[in-house]
């Protein structure tokens, strides 16, 4: 095999059934299409096999050497992301708390010869996922921290029910937890224009079986997804191996960088273009979070 560097993007993704750069062409068009469909019924849809399966090793190890640079915390949550002690009725579902030990490595501790690195710059597979989603055009996140980062769900520790504050979630599982580590998925359960309380009260409380999916997901699967109105988790993770995820974040404008506040409870840092960001931040819709 030749070394990481020389390896061009048809190398890495497996063109034949994805044709990345002829979208036009009907092979390309039938992918995007039914990207566009699964999106639009469920909120989300599974490309298996983007990355070749000859380079599942590489993905999995190149993620497991920098996941020990993930900043780790354990943290009292809601669902909505929002302060636990806000004040709110008392079946409210922001009222339900869980604890959320995930941990993140950031951008700048990602090396950008990486398989993620260059998969998440490449101008052509943005376009791609652009077409998917619907959208005239993407961009990176002009965010040092949080364009790119490797999700790390350590066993005993699970990401437990939210909302994402960004419409749409691009993500690549690139190592499977020894057992458990689901990701489970409640399908447009809330719009832009009403929360739905009431389900995502049965949900967090227990009772939501008939809302949610659950996704089988291999690594080098490409995931795209509609996080801000999907109520989602990663289960509980069990055994001794870790779950790592791949999340690439895009924006429909330039610019974005993240709340200072957010990135802090993220990374444990936050830089200089966060202060300077801080406060410029525009809100597309008037969901709790």
């Amino acid at each position: 095999m030749r070394s990481l560097e020389a390896l061009t993007l048809d190398q890495v993704v497996d063109m034949a059934r994805y044709p990345l750069s002829d979208l036009a062409g009907t092979r390309g068009q039938a992918v995007v299409s039914r990207a566009r469909r699964e999106l639009s019924a469920l909120g989300c849809t599974v490309l298996p096999d983007f990355i070749r399966p000859s380079l599942r090793d590489v993905l999995r190890q190149e993620c497991s050497a920098i996941a020990p640079r993930a900043h780790h915390d354990v943290e009292t949550v809601n669902v909505y992301n929002i302060a636990v002690d806000s004040a709110l009725p008392e079946d409210h579902p922001g009222r339900r708390t869980f604890e959320r030990g995930n941990a993140f490595v950031a951008r700048d501790r990602i090396p950008a010869d990486s398989l993620i690195s260059r998969l998440y710059s490449d101008t052509v597979f943005r376009d791609f996922v652009a077409r998917c989603f619907e959208l005239p055009e993407l961009h990176e996140l002009a965010d040092p921290l949080s364009g790119l980062v490797l999700n790390v769900v350590a066993p005993g520790m699970e990401h437990p029910w939210h909302f994402d504050t960004n419409e749409f979630t691009v993500s690549m599982l690139t190592q499977q937890a020894q057992s458990g580590g689901v990701f489970e998925y409640c399908p447009n359960i809330r719009t832009a224009r009403d929360e739905n309380f009431d389900d995502v009260r049965d949900v967090v409380d227990g009772r939501g079986e008939r809302l949610t999916r659950r996704l089988p997901l291999q690594p080098g699967d490409l995931q795209l997804f509609k996080g801000r109105y999907s109520l989602h988790r990663v289960s509980p993770v069990h055994g001794g191996i870790a779950r790592h995820s791949a999340i690439f974040a895009y924006s429909e404008r330039p610019g974005v960088i993240g709340s200072v506040e957010r990135t802090r409870q993220l990374f444990g840092r936050v830089l200089p273009e966060h202060l300077a960001a801080e406060g410029r931040a525009v809100r597309g819709d008037r969901l709790l979070d």
